[in-house]
C-alpha cells in the first residue's frame, strides 16, 4: 500500500538544510562545467583535507602528510562539474511491506519519499539526478537531467510506482549499464534482501561507478516483536513459514544478525558506503548519514 501523494513534508525540507551530495571518486569529465560546483569533491583546485575512510581512491592520499602526520589524509578540491547521480529503486514485491503499527506506510513509500529528497538536494546543487526503478522483472528509467522540469519528471515517476514481482535478471539489467556511465554516483534504495541487487551494486562499485546504498527494514525486522500464532509469507515467492512468534524471535534475530553482519562486510569490501533505515526512525537519518558535513551527523 503506497500514500496517495508523494511530498516532503516541511519538517522534511527543513532537516535536509545544510546536507550536501559530495562525491569521493576522481571525476575524469571531458571537460570544465558551466559553473564550479558549490561542493568539497576531486575537482582542479586544492581546497581542504579530509580524514580517509573506507572507499576513498588511493591516489587521493596525501603520502607527504602521512609521513610527517602518521595518518591519512585525503586532499579534497572545488568541483568543476556537475555530478551524474543515480537513483537506483528496488521496486519489487517485498518493498511493499508494512510495519503492523504503521499499516499505510510500506518500504516502498519511505524510498519514494527519500528518493524525492535526494533528487532535490542534486537540483538544488546544480548536478543532475537520474531515475531507474527495478522491479516486475524489469526496468524503467527517466534520463538523468536538471532543473525544475527534472524534479516533476522523477515526481511522476516515483507517484507511479507499485511493489510488484521480483528482481529481474542480469540479462534484463542492460538499462542500468547503458544510462549509467563512469564516475557517475549510484544511490540505491531497497531491502538489498535479493542477493541480485547486491551482485549488481558490488559489480557497478568495480566498474568506477560511485556507489551508496540505503538499505529499508520493518520495524519488525529489527525487532521481531511478534506474539500468538502467526503465518509469514515471501511476498515474492509466497512460501508460508506457520509458528508462534515469540518462539521464533531469538533464532530469527540470531540469523537476520549474521546475515546482516555479512552484508555490510560484503559492501565494506565493495566500497560502497551504506546505511540502514528502519520505518520507524526520521526519514532524513539515513541522508544526514550519508550527506551532512563531518561533525553534523
Amino acid at each position: 500500500m503506497t500514500t496517495d501523494v508523494l511530498t516532503l513534508s516541511p519538517e522534511l525540507r527543513a532537516r535536509l538544510r545544510g546536507l550536501r551530495i559530495a562525491p569521493r571518486r576522481a571525476l575524469a569529465r571531458g571537460g570544465i562545467g558551466q559553473h564550479r560546483g558549490r561542493e568539497r569533491g576531486s575537482g582542479m583546485e586544492f581546497a581542504q583535507y579530509r580524514g580517509y575512510e573506507p572507499g576513498d581512491e588511493p591516489k587521493a592520499i596525501d603520502w607527504k602528510l602521512y609521513a610527517r602526520s602518521d595518518r591519512l589524509f585525503v586532499r579534497e578540491a572545488e568541483r568543476e562539474s556537475p555530478l551524474t547521480v543515480w537513483l537506483l529503486l528496488d521496486a519489487s514485491a517485498s518493498m511493499g511491506q508494512v510495519d503492523e503499527s504503521r499499516p499505510g506506510f510500506s518500504r516502498l513509500d519511505a524510498a519514494r519519499q527519500l528518493a524525492l529528497a535526494i533528487a532535490e538536494l542534486a537540483i538544488g546543487q546544480g548536478d543532475r539526478i537520474g531515475l531507474l526503478v527495478v522491479g516486475n522483472d524489469r526496468v524503467e528509467g527517466v534520463d538523468a537531467g536538471s532543473g525544475p522540469r527534472q524534479r516533476d519528471r522523477q515526481l511522476l515517476m516515483l507517484d507511479g510506482i507499485r511493489a510488484s514481482g521480483a528482481w529481474p535478471g542480469s540479462d534484463r539489467l542492460a538499462l542500468v549499464w547503458e544510462r549509467i556511465g563512469p564516475d557517475d554516483m549510484v544511490v540505491l534504495l531497497g531491502d538489498l534482501f535479493d542477493p541480485a541487487s547486491v551482485d549488481l551494486a558490488t559489480r557497478l562499485a568495480a566498474a568506477r561507478r560511485e556507489v551508496l546504498a540505503i538499505q529499508l527494514l520493518t520495524v519488525g525486522e529489527r525487532d521481531f516483536d511478534y506474539s500468538g500464532g502467526r503465518r509469514f509469507e515471501d511476498p515474492e515467492t509466497g512460501e508460508v513459514l506457520p509458528g508462534d512468534g515469540a518462539a521464533l524471535r531469538a533464532g530469527f534475530l540470531e540469523r537476520f544478525g549474521a546475515a546482516q553482519a555479512a552484508l555490510a562486510a560484503r559492501l565494506d569490501a565493495a566500497g560502497i558506503r551504506h546505511v540502514r533505515h528502519v520505518l520507524d526512525q526520521p526519514l532524513d537519518a539515513p541522508l544526514r548519514a550519508l550527506f551532512a558535513p563531518p561533525g553534523r551527523r
